[in-house]
């Protein structure tokens, strides 16, 4: 397709937006297009896409690349995805574009005198894994999309060029991790004033770096970054500063194309993510397991303790079983029906149990899968349905900018079971199955999720916030599917989150007070948090139209809608 008119197009980002298909701080409804994203910048980037006679693949990468802008604290081409994509042919697609671990990797990389220093895997050069991000969405273009990746970046680059308002959001992630950025002076020179501190709200931003590598990357292809100057300024930054991953890392790195892991759920087929995520196995394992239980019959105490129960049996399942399928014998049974029977009987509904380890799934040595995060759903009329979760890890992930490019690099290595039974940054706990390798992909829990009834998409999901993305798909579709909520109220009500360890079930301020003292009664120790992840999801409205939601819990978050002009 011709580029024509990029400039302008640009600018139109970050002008009033226009009439006929524009970002919304609500939900939005529209029968040709949608997206949805945490950031309206990211949203009008795929709503231009749509307008400029793209689908669905189009404007979700048309907002990963502008989130790269914008939302550099979760997301980028210094990191990882994974890319669930519903065809109109109804063909799908499971695009793994997780981090590797860089050819230098060791087991034991972390391991100082005898035990794991967490500071090594989260932040600095030990921290970075080769990311996978751009792989994914030039692949995902190219089998899918009607756009280019020249046509979709450059509008990205002239707002990394222009600049962009610093909100409320951006600058408190910013100020928390300040101190840290500090330590690399690519970063400082970016992120901090000439006295050390962050930028405040309302600052200009302006990325003159990151512009000129988006602009090399539409005139070169991914070949720039993968086998060109910007791997060869990584590996030199790396030699100077410790770190392990070299250009030889970046020109091996491939993106995986994965089996889809297929469920049913009363009646409606639920496409997940297979390993290295566990987000598509728990969450069938966890819907499998409610599917015993008649929750819209429950009452609000009773739902809530068999969430928690649920969560605490899959995710010490998790723990033992997940990991990389390329390095790691992953059971399919972990999703399997009769599988999850069994564990529902083991939940007592009128008190919590202990869950000491992990369970045996049938298969489990036979049956196998095949050797701080943002997410953005689309859907279009064509029947193209995207859910991609793309992250950094943590915020502004190894908190390293390398110099000259303007591109922060992930920490995903953190994400790998530093040491077996040593928590990671989110407190999750890993066995043998995780462990750093050479060439392996760490364990994740995104969960980009599209759910279909009679063959027909109806639901694309999918979250940010660690270990509580599981969760929180799991909820949406459980208050969507069996309490019959609107779409609004599915991915805004209060939520809870058990990860087996600690033991204890946390649960979301909004959470009504008698219902926390209700879960102590049952036995769950309670932890309360003022909020727990960021969902974005795309459903059907009884009319047939497309309906966008963004999470409240992200005030700057945003649904938008395309409508063709009607001549």
């Amino acid at each position: 397709m011709k580029r024509i008119g990029m400039r302008a197009l640009a600018v139109g980002l970050i002008a009033v937006l226009c009439c006929v298909g524009q970002a919304s701080a609500g939900p939005a409804t529209a029968k040709d297009g949608m997206v949805a994203t945490v950031h309206p910048l990211a949203t009008q980037a795929g709503i231009d896409a749509f307008k400029r006679g793209g689908n669905a693949i189009d404007a979700a990468v048309a907002a990963a690349l502008t989130l790269g802008v914008v939302d550099t604290h979760n997301s980028g081409i210094g990191g990882g995805c994974f890319a669930l994509i519903r065809l109109a042919d109804g063909t799908v697609l499971a695009l793994d574009g997780r981090e590797m671990a860089p050819g230098k990797a060791t087991r034991d990389m972390f391991i100082r005198d005898g035990k794991a220093d967490p500071k090594l895997s989260q932040t600095g050069a030990l921290a970075i894994g080769v990311p996978g991000s751009l792989a994914v969405y030039d692949y995902a273009l190219k089998h899918g999309g009607k756009l280019t990746l020249a046509d979709l970046i450059d509008p990205a680059a002239l707002i990394a060029e222009q600049g962009f308002e610093i909100d409320a959001a951006f600058a408190s992630r910013l100020g928390g991790v300040a101190e840290l950025l500090a330590q690399f002076p690519g970063s400082a020179a970016l992120m901090l004033d000439a006295d050390g501190n962050p930028w405040p709200v309302g600052h200009i931003h302006k990325q003159p770096d990151l512009a000129a590598t988006y602009r090399a990357i539409a005139r070169d292809g991914i070949g720039h970054y993968y086998r060109g100057p910007f791997a060869q300024a990584v590996e030199k930054w790396m030699s100077q500063n410790g770190g392990l991953v070299t250009a030889k890392d970046f020109a091996n790195y491939r993106i995986a194309q994965r089996e889809p892991v297929v469920s049913e759920y009363r009646g409606y087929e639920v496409i997940g993510f297979s390993p290295p995520s566990s987000g598509g196995v728990h969450v069938a394992q966890i819907l499998n397991i409610l599917e015993q239980f008649d929750l819209a019959e429950m009452d609000e105490v009773g739902r809530a303790h068999v969430l928690a129960e649920a969560m605490k049996l899959a995710f010490a399942d998790r723990a033992h079983w997940l990991g990389d399928p390329d390095f790691a014998e992953v059971p399919r049974g972990l999703a399997d029906a009769g599988y999850a029977q069994g564990l529902a009987q083991k939940i007592d509904v009128k008190k919590t149990i202990s869950v000491e380890t992990h369970g045996t799934p049938p298969g489990a040595s036979d049956n196998l899968f095949g050797r701080h995060t943002t997410h953005i759903a689309a859907a279009d009329s064509e029947g193209n349905w995207v859910a991609i979760t793309a992250t950094l890890n943590t915020s502004y992930g190894s908190k390293v900018l390398i110099p000259g490019t303007g591109v922060f690099m992930n920490n995903q290595m953190d994400d790998f079971s530093a040491q077996p039974g040593v928590p990671n940054y989110f407190g999750l706990l890993g066995a043998e199955a995780n462990s750093v390798e050479a060439g392996k992909r760490p364990l994740s829990s995104m969960s980009p999720t599209i759910v279909l009834k009679d063959g027909k998409p109806v639901l694309t999901l999918g979250a940010a916030g660690g270990p509580k993305i599981i969760t929180q798909v799991v909820q949406a579709i459980v208050n969507r599917v069996d309490l019959g909520m609107a779409l609004p109220d599915a991915v805004g009500a209060p939520r809870i989150h058990h990860q087996w360890r600690p033991d204890q079930v946390a649960v979301e301020r909004a959470v009504a007070p008698a219902l926390i003292e209700a879960l102590k009664e049952l036995g769950h120790e309670v932890d309360t948090r003022d909020s727990m992840g960021v969902t974005q999801a795309i459903g059907v409205t009884d009319d047939g139209d497309l309906i966008g939601v963004h999470d409240p819990r992200a005030s700057n978050g945003a649904a938008g809608g395309y409508d063709r002009e009607t001549p």
